[in-house]
């Protein structure tokens, strides 16, 4: 996800605190901490949250195990999901967007969801990351986050 201008303000958000902390800032500048982005910022916030759920879903629906999930959802459905999704993701990343929904284990509970289909998940979604160039850092924090939920989704046997 390379984007100009986030990259152009990413480079003036580290250099602009460095400037004002020199010889010649104001106290008052010298006091106040940097601000450190939120994962919601560093991923590119909502367009790029968005961008990633939305393949996500498509890669999961056309998967040979994991479409069971979606083989007899309507339309209306999928993109209430996929909007309860981005809305869950955006805000736990520190976005300023609030998750409307239900909590995972409610959300999940009777899925029968199982480790394997997990496993697939994370498969997609790490190669959605790897095709849209996510930085490594942020790569790794997305999938860390993600697989943090795991406890809460996939059924015990």
């Amino acid at each position: 996800m390379k984007h100009p201008l986030r990259l152009a303000l990413l480079a003036v958000s580290l250099v602009l605190p460095l400037a004002l902390s020199g010889p010649h800032a104001r106290a008052d500048q010298a006091a106040a901490p940097a601000k450190v982005p939120t994962l919601y910022e560093r991923v590119g916030g909502y367009d790029a949250i968005s961008a990633v759920v939305e393949e996500l879903v498509a890669r999961l629906a056309a998967d040979d195990k994991v479409g069971r999930f979606w083989a007899h959802r309507g339309e209306d459905g999928i993109r209430r999901e996929k909007q309860l999704v981005k809305s869950f993701i955006a805000e736990a990343a520190g976005g300023p967007i609030a998750y409307p929904g239900r909590t995972n284990p409610v959300s999940h509970k009777g899925m029968r969801i199982d480790a394997e289909d997990w496993k697939r998940m994370m498969a997609h979604l790490d190669a959605i990351l790897t095709d849209f160039k996510v930085p490594p850092r942020e790569h790794k924090d997305v999938m860390a986050f993600i697989d943090s939920t795991r406890k809460d989704i996939v059924e015990k046997k």
